[in-house]
């Protein structure tokens, strides 16, 4: 029996938020804040951050700011998650690209939302000394630090070129949740404006 397209979604969202957390375990359990290893030359490397804040490393107002942004982000997820069931049960068929792309987001979503929520309650803290366990306990529920680790420092601007010269081309370490959230946005943009100009 084949299933149904709201099913394959909740699928393909479930995969991606598994895969993100095991990539964030994997890391946080073996590695030191800091520690790095090359995975195609230098310009790729697994590069264990944490982030208190936002995606890609930036972060808001502090202690306050978390637990707004936290807040924030459980809102839109939930505000996707019920977009995406209204437009699931529209008579005329809404673009599985449309569908998929929003499923992206939304999961990579949920992905940095657990890190906030339990990350601080189940794991010891990490160091550039220790590496973090389970049954540990370094911070409040929803004040969890999220986990970065995927770095591409692709070249480094010639030292001639003024204001930028010495610094490197794309320097944010982010998670495959971040990806997920940027990708879903920037298909969206390029490839499915029509369907919201329609919507507008």
């Amino acid at each position: 029996m084949a299933l149904s397209k709201g099913k394959r979604l909740l699928i393909l969202g479930v995969v991606l938020v598994v895969v993100d957390q095991v990539m964030k375990i994997l890391v946080k359990t073996n590695m030191t804040i800091g520690e790095h290893f090359n995975v195609i030359g230098h310009w790729f490397q697994i590069l264990f951050i944490e982030n208190k804040g936002m995606a890609f490393g930036m972060s808001f107002g502090g202690v306050i700011g978390k637990y707004f942004l936290t807040v924030f982000r459980i809102g839109l997820f939930a505000f996707l998650c019920w977009w995406i069931a209204k437009l699931l049960k529209r008579e005329n068929p809404v673009p599985t690209g449309v569908l998929v792309g929003l499923t992206l987001i939304t999961a990579g979503a949920m992905g940095n939302i657990i890190d906030c929520l339990f990350y601080g309650l189940v794991f010891s803290e990490s160091t550039p000394f220790a590496v973090a366990t389970l049954g540990g306990s370094y911070a409040p529920f929803m004040q969890g630090k999220v986990v970065d680790m995927l770095y591409f420092p692709l070249w480094t601007w010639p030292e001639s070129i003024p204001l930028i010269g010495g610094d490197i081309f794309f320097s944010p370490v982010f998670n495959f949740a971040d990806s997920c959230v940027t990708v879903g946005a920037i298909y969206l943009i390029l490839f499915q404006y029509k369907f919201f100009m329609k919507e507008n």
